[in-house]
C-alpha cells in the first residue's frame, strides 16, 4: 500500500505495570473514588494500590482532588479522578460511502466530530483519508477504526460493503500516521464502548442488538465482551422466524434478517426508494407497509426473546438506523418476545437508544482507549 504523509506530533502512551492498568480502568469504569474502595474492588493491598496510583499520577493519567467521608467514623478519603485531557484519541467509523470520525479524551468524551464522503473504497485511498484526518489533529495517542465485517488482528478479512478481503487496515494506517491503530467489527466496538462508557456501564451482562442495513449482535458476559475463537462476532440474525417467510441475502428463508434489514423491507414494498419513505408509509396507515413492519417487529421480538433466553442479560440495548421499526411495531415486538422468552417478559430490561454515526465513531475511539490501557491489539 502507498503511504500518505505521516501525522504530526503524537502523545505516547506510557508503559504501565498491570496493577496500574487495573486501577486506571477501575476509575474509568466506576468513576472517581477513594483508594480504599478501589483496593477493595480490585483485591489489591494498600501498598500495591499506593504504588499504582503514584505511577498513574506521575504519568498525568490520574489526579487526586477533593475528599469524601465514606463512613461516620472513618477519616475523609482523598478521591482519585481520571485526568481525561491527558490523552486524545481518534475514532473512525467506515460505511460504504462515508467516513465518520470523532476525537475524544481518555474518558471517551467527544470534543470534535468529522464527517467526510468516501469518493473511493480503494484501501489505499481510505487509508489516505484517515491519515489526513489524523494529520490535522496533532497530539493523538491512538486511532480506532470500525466497520461492518470480519476483522482479525487488525486485518479486514471480509467487508462486503467495501469490497475488501484480507486488507491489513491497522498496519497500513499505522504506517501512514506513526500511531498505534486498532481495527475491529463495528458492533463489537459499540458493545464494548456502551459497556464501558455508556448505557451498559456498571452491568456484568448485556446484549446489544443493531438493526438497519444489517442485523448485528454484541454480547457482554461476566463483565467481558464475548469474542469468538475464530474472530467472528456473535451472529443471531439467522434465527428462524417462519420457514415460509421471505429470503435473506444468504438464501435462508424466514430468518430474522429476512424481515429486519432495511433493504429487505424496501424489496417487500413496491414504490419505496428509501427506508425513510417506507417508515412514512407505515406511519400514515398504508396497509402493505403496516403488514411488512408488523412482521419485522415480530421477528425483532423473536430475536430479543432468544437473546434473553440464551444469556439472561441485565440489559438488552437496541439501536441502529432501522430503529423507527420499533416505534411503529412495538406491540408486535412485545408479542414476539412473549412467544419466545421462557420467563416473565417484565424481567427483560430493554433499553431503546437512537444512536447516530457520531456515537459509532466515539465507540471506535473507545476501542483505541481500550487497546492503550489493556495492551490489546
Amino acid at each position: 500500500m502507498t503511504s500518505p504523509p505521516r501525522a504530526g506530533t503524537t502523545s505516547t502512551w506510557p508503559d504501565l505495570p498491570e496493577a496500574a492498568r487495573d486501577v486506571l480502568l477501575d476509575v474509568l469504569l466506576h468513576g472517581p473514588g477513594p483508594r480504599a474502595e478501589i483496593a477493595l474492588r480490585l483485591r489489591l493491598s494498600r501498598a500495591t494500590l499506593t504504588r499504582a496510583a503514584r505511577a498513574l499520577v506521575a504519568h498525568g493519567l490520574l489526579v487526586e482532588g477533593g475528599t469524601e467521608r465514606r463512613s461516620s467514623t472513618g477519616r475523609p478519603s482523598e478521591i482519585l479522578h481520571v485526568r481525561g485531557e491527558a490523552h486524545r484519541f481518534l475514532g473512525v467509523k467506515l460505511t460504504a460511502d462515508r467516513c465518520y470520525a470523532a476525537v475524544t479524551d481518555l474518558t471517551a468524551t467527544p470534543s470534535e466530530a468529522v464527517e467526510q464522503p468516501l469518493r473511493s473504497t480503494d484501501p489505499d485511498e481510505v487509508v489516505a483519508r484517515i491519515a489526513a484526518i489524523a494529520a490535522d489533529r496533532p497530539g493523538l495517542t491512538g486511532i480506532g477504526i470500525t466497520l461492518g465485517g470480519v476483522v482479525r488482528g487488525g486485518v479486514v478479512a471480509d467487508a462486503g460493503f467495501l469490497g475488501w478481503r484480507d486488507v491489513p487496515l491497522a498496519s497500513a494506517v499505522t504506517g501512514a500516521t506513526g500511531l498505534p491503530v486498532t481495527a475491529d467489527n463495528d458492533v463489537q466496538a459499540l458493545t464494548s464502548a456502551e459497556h464501558w462508557f455508556g448505557a451498559g456501564a456498571g452491568v456484568d451482562s448485556m446484549v446489544l442488538i443493531t438493526i438497519g442495513a444489517g442485523v448485528g449482535v454484541g454480547l457482554v458476559v461476566d463483565g467481558r465482551l464475548v469474542q469468538g475463537a475464530h474472530g467472528l462476532p456473535p451472529r443471531f440474525a439467522h434465527l428462524l422466524v417462519d420457514p415460509a417467510g421471505p429470503q435473506c441475502g444468504y438464501g435462508h428463508r424466514g430468518c430474522a434478517s429476512s424481515y429486519l434489514m432495511s433493504h429487505v423491507i424496501l424489496r417487500r414494498l413496491d414504490g419505496c426508494a428509501t427506508y425513510g419513505e417506507a417508515v412514512e408509509r407505515a406511519r400514515a396507515g398504508d396497509p402493505d407497509a403496516g403488514r411488512v413492519f408488523a412482521e419485522a417487529g415480530y421477528a425483532l421480538g423473536i430475536l430479543i426473546g432468544h437473546a434473553a433466553n440464551f444469556i439472561d442479560p441485565a440489559k438488552i440495548l437496541l439501536t441502529g438506523d432501522g430503529l423507527p421499526l420499533y416505534g411503529i411495531a412495538s406491540g408486535q415486538v412485545r408479542a414476539g418476545i412473549g412467544n419466545t422468552y421462557e420467563d416473565d417478559p417484565a424481567l427483560i430490561d430493554l433499553d431503546v437508544r437512537p444512536f447516530d454515526f457520531g456515537e459509532w465513531a466515539r465507540a471506535a475511539a473507545a476501542l483505541a482507549i481500550r487497546a492503550a490501557i489493556t495492551g490489546a491489539a
